[in-house]
C-alpha cells in the first residue's frame, strides 16, 4: 500500500513539475521567441538546463522552507497529505496553463500548504508572515528600482542594446571547409547579434531564477514528509519541468511573446534583470517569490519612470508641469535616438497605454493570476478541514 501511494505521489510531483514548466517558460523566453531570436524548441531546451542549475543550488533552501518550516508539526506532512497538496498545486496551475496564463507557482504552492496548516492548526504563522511581507515588499522594490532606471538610465541603455531586426537568417553555417563554421547571415550586423545574445542570456537568467524558487513547488511536500530524499526529487522535478517546457509551454510562449505586449527589447531586458535579481535574492534566504507579480510591477515602474522624464524634480514638487504617466512611455525612445535631458521630453511623444499591450489579454491574465492561487488555497483548506474532522 505504501509503495502504491509513493508511486501516486511521484506521479503527482511530475504533474506539478510539468505545469511549472508550462507556466514559467513563457515569462523567461517569451520576448526571445516573440522577437524571432529563439525558436520554441530552443527556448524549452535552455529552460530545462538553467532551471535544473537553479534548482540544484539555491532551490534547496526554498524546499526546506516549504517542506519543513512552514508547517510546525512534522506529522502533518505525511505521504497522503503530500499527495493531496500536490494535487491542488498541479490542478490550479493546469487551469492557468490551459488558458495560456503564467500563474504564480510560488503563491499557488504556498497557498495549498498554508491551507493544510490552517486546517490542522500546524501553520507556522511567523514563517507565513515573513513570506507574506516579502510578497508585498518585493514588487514595491521592483517598481522603484525599475522606476529609477526608467527615469535616469533608460535612454542610454536603449542606445546600447536596441537593434533593428534584419531580413534573413541571423546565423548561417559556412560549409565550404571540412568543418562547418557558423557565420553571420547576409544582412546580419554585429549589433544585431549582440542584441540577440543579450535577450537569450536574460531568458537563461530568468530560467535560473525560476529554478531557485519554483522547484520547491513540485517536491517540497514529499521531501517534507520524509519519504524521499531531496536530490533525486530535484532531478525528477526538473525533468518534469523540461517536459512541460517542450509541450504545454507553447501556449504561454504565444501569450507572453505575441499576444499581451509589444514590449521593446530594452524594456524586456530591464524588467528581466530586475525581477530575476529580486527572485534569486529571496531564494538565497529561503523565500518563495512570485516572479510574475514582481515582473508586472517592474513593467509599471519602468513605464512610470519613463513618463516622469518629461518633468524635473522641481516642477514635480511645485506641480507646474503635466506628466502623462502611461505604460506606453516604454516606447517613447526609438533605437538610435539621442537621450534628452530630464524635463526636455515632450509628453505628446508618449503614446497611449493601448499602443503597448492588449487590454483584453491583460485583463484575462490579471484575473487568473489571482484566481489560480486562491483555488489551491481554498481547495486545500476545505478538503483537509473535512478529512481531519471526519476521516483522519
Amino acid at each position: 500500500m505504501v509503495e502504491l501511494l509513493l508511486i501516486v505521489g511521484l506521479a503527482v510531483t511530475v504533474f506539478v513539475g510539468y505545469n511549472v514548466g508550462g507556466s514559467t517558460t513563457g515569462p523567461a523566453f517569451g520576448p526571445a521567441v516573440g522577437s524571432g531570436v529563439l525558436s520554441k524548441v530552443g527556448a524549452a531546451a535552455l529552460m530545462s538546463v538553467f532551471f535544473f542549475i537553479g534548482a540544484g543550488t539555491l532551490g534547496r533552501r526554498v524546499v526546506d522552507t516549504l517542506g519543513r518550516d512552514l508547517v510546525t508539526r512534522g506529522g502533518v506532512f505525511t505521504l497522503e497529505t503530500s499527495i493531496v497538496v500536490l494535487f491542488f498545486i498541479g490542478g490550479a496551475l493546469f487551469i492557468g496553463n490551459y488558458y495560456g496564463v503564467p500563474a504564480s507557482t510560488s503563491m499557488t504552492a504556498v497557498g495549498a500548504i498554508a491551507g493544510l496548516g490552517v486546517a490542522t492548526g500546524s501553520l507556522d504563522w511567523s514563517v507565513m508572515g515573513e513570506i507574506a511581507v516579502w510578497w508585498i515588499v518585493a514588487p514595491i522594490i521592483g517598481f522603484w528600482v525599475s522606476g529609477v532606471i526608467g527615469r535616469y538610465f533608460y535612454p542610454r541603455i536603449n542606445q546600447w542594446v536596441a537593434v533593428e531586426t534584419s531580413d534573413g537568417a541571423l546565423i548561417e553555417l559556412d560549409r565550404s571547409g571540412v568543418v562547418p563554421q557558423p557565420t553571420l547571415g547576409p544582412n546580419t550586423t554585429r549589433r544585431e547579434v549582440g542584441g540577440a545574445v543579450t535577450v537569450v542570456a536574460i531568458g537563461c537568467l530568468m530560467a535560473f531564477s525560476s529554478g531557485t524558487s519554483n522547484i520547491a513547488n513540485a517536491v517540497a511536500p514529499l521531501v517534507g514528509a520524509g519519504v524521499v530524499d531531496m536530490n533525486p526529487m530535484i532531478v525528477l522535478g526538473s525533468a518534469a519541468v523540461a517536459v512541460g517546457a517542450f509541450t504545454i509551454a507553447r501556449r504561454t510562449l504565444d501569450t507572453l511573446g505575441n499576444d499581451i505586449t509589444d514590449l521593446p527589447l530594452t524594456a524586456a531586458i530591464v524588467v528581466a534583470v530586475v525581477s530575476s535579481g529580486i527572485v534569486v535574492g529571496l531564494s538565497a534566504i529561503g523565500i518563495p517569490a512570485s516572479f510574475v507579480i514582481i515582473a508586472t510591477m517592474s513593467i509599471v515602474g519602468l513605464g512610470w519612470g519613463r513618463a516622469t522624464r518629461t518633468v524635473t524634480v522641481g516642477e514635480g514638487i511645485r506641480g507646474g508641469a503635466e506628466t502623462n504617466v502611461s505604460v506606453g512611455a516604454l516606447k517613447a525612445d526609438e533605437p538610435g535616438d539621442e537621450p534628452e535631458d530630464i524635463g526636455e521630453e515632450d509628453p505628446a511623444d508618449i503614446p497611449a497605454a493601448a499602443d503597448l499591450f492588449n487590454p483584453s489579454t491583460t485583463a484575462r491574465i490579471v484575473v487568473l493570476q489571482n484566481v489560480v492561487p486562491l483555488l489551491s488555497t481554498l481547495g486545500a483548506l476545505g478538503t483537509f478541514g473535512l478529512l481531519f474532522r471526519y476521516v483522519w
